[in-house]
């Protein structure tokens, strides 16, 4: 039976929110996305809040439940999925291994991992693990990681996703923000990049600049940096908007909008990508600077060149240096090319959603 015509199956997805918004970002996605295509899902959840302004509608087909310490009374469902390594409770375990279907199934239990650029990524996808003690001895977990290249999970892109940014109308969009065709519209979402008062100041000498700042980390970076700088506030060469939380497809189109966008962690680069806009990330800090090696192959798999990999390398910390990397219309062109280049090689390959159904059947 291939992913196209399987039979609507029922999905437990676990995700607990750290302390960003980029794990609930993904698990709502591939939640809304399930339920999209008909499966029925229970996202079992930490803290659901940031839900209210990122998918205020929910999605048809998914129930928000809190954080269980035990398995539901009718059972876990047919493929258990826990994001980015969170540990269920022992007493669910317990139920997944007592668990069988009417068909005489077990459920497929999954460890959807981070997304990663890295050669261990291509190794360790669908690799099973084992437990061979505790109240899951006898049980398999699969690991399922997302990736960059045809020998991984791919990356998270719903159906419509074309037919929503063809229909996208980007200079309307701007007008109606006061964005003049030839701005240069920057949005930002970051944690605390050491090179912002950098980009701060280019803005700032430019007099056709447009920042939209991301409410939370970013916008209190921004104000804290342009309180240091008073002369900045005299010039009002730079416009800042300062946005509101906004639902997922509002997110969307501003990075299809934006001439420029500056993103953070896992969902919005992948969004990024798919804006097929200039973009520079931000990798989530790690104090062991492992975050370093992931974020220079994932430049390599972009095939960056210099110029961006040297913005990257200053916004990450990577490097120090009294200017960043101008952001001309040559500069931002080349920055274009390449990754429409890469969203091009993404597009040939099959989505996140379509190879793990490909999988749960196979493994089912």
């Amino acid at each position: 039976m291939s992913a196209a015509v399987q039979a609507p199956l029922r999905w437990d997805l676990f995700c607990q929110v750290i302390d960003n918004y980029g794990d609930i970002g993904v698990c709502w996605r591939l939640a809304a996305e399930l339920g999209a295509r008909g499966h029925a899902v229970r996202l079992w959840i930490d803290d659901a809040s940031a839900l209210a302004w990122m998918a205020p509608q929910g999605a048809a087909g998914v129930q928000v439940l809190p954080w269980p310490a035990q398995a539901p009374p009718d059972g876990p469902g047919d493929v258990v999925v826990e994001a980015f390594g969170c540990e269920i409770a022992p007493d669910f375990i317990a139920a997944i291994a007592r668990h069988t279907s009417a068909d005489g199934k077990k459920p497929l239990w999954i460890n959807l991992e981070y997304l990663s650029a890295e050669g261990y990524v291509e190794r360790c996808h669908r690799l099973p693990s084992p437990l061979m003690s505790g109240p899951g001895a006898g049980l398999t977990r699969w690991f399922f990681y997302p990736g960059f290249t045809p020998r991984t999970g791919g990356l998270l892109r719903e159906r419509d996703l074309a037919t929503r940014q063809a229909a996208f109308d980007r200079q309307a969009w701007r007008t109606g923000r006061g964005i003049a065709p030839r701005d240069l519209a920057v949005s930002l979402f970051c944690y605390e990049p050491p090179a912002l008062p950098l980009l701060l100041e280019q803005l700032h000498t430019r007099s056709d600049a447009r920042l939209l700042v991301t409410p939370g980390r970013a916008t209190a970076a921004v104000l804290h940096e342009i309180s240091l700088k008073p002369l900045w506030n005299k010039r009002k060469q730079l416009l800042v908007s300062y946005l509101e939380p906004c639902p997922q497809p509002a997110f969307d189109e501003m990075l299809w909008a934006c001439d420029l966008n500056l993103v953070r962690g896992e969902d919005s680069l992948v969004r990024a990508l798919w804006a097929g806009q200039p973009f520079v990330w931000q990798i989530y800090p790690q104090h062991d600077a492992a975050h370093h090696a992931k974020l220079l192959a994932f430049l390599d798999w972009l095939q960056a060149p210099a110029s961006l990999r040297r913005f990257h390398a200053l916004w990450n910390g990577l490097e120090t240096a009294p200017a960043l990397p101008q952001l001309d219309a040559a500069t931002l062109a080349e920055w274009h090319a390449c990754v429409m280049a890469a969203r091009t090689r993404l597009l040939a390959q099959a989505d996140l959603l379509t190879l793990l159904l490909g999988f749960v059947t196979e493994k089912s």
